[in-house]
């Protein structure tokens, strides 16, 4: 191998393992964001003739909020409706 090859590898495995932290930090920072309480936003995914649409609601964490938007959902007739966790919002 080359110096060139080896200098390019090297670079390659550097930019790997940066990737790589950066993906783990983003997933901590997720984990932290879902346990927080507050206002979460939710992609609320419908089947049948019910249109998708995104909501927020508050919970002491992101799964108090899902079961609020769900029954908020079911409430309003949405029943083929469930909301997907996606964040914190705000």
């Amino acid at each position: 191998m080359t110096l060139f090859a080896k200098a390019i590898a090297g670079a390659a495995a550097g930019l790997g393992l940066l990737a790589a932290a950066s993906i783990a930090n983003a997933a901590d920072a997720a984990r932290e964001n879902y346990n927080q309480a507050g206002t979460h936003q939710f992609y609320v995914w419908c089947t049948g003739s019910t249109a998708s649409y995104t909501t927020t609601a508050d919970g002491a964490n992101a799964e108090e909020a899902q079961m609020k938007a769900y029954e908020e959902a079911k409430a309003q007739g949405k029943t083929t409706c469930w909301p997907i966790w996606q964040g914190k919002a705000g």
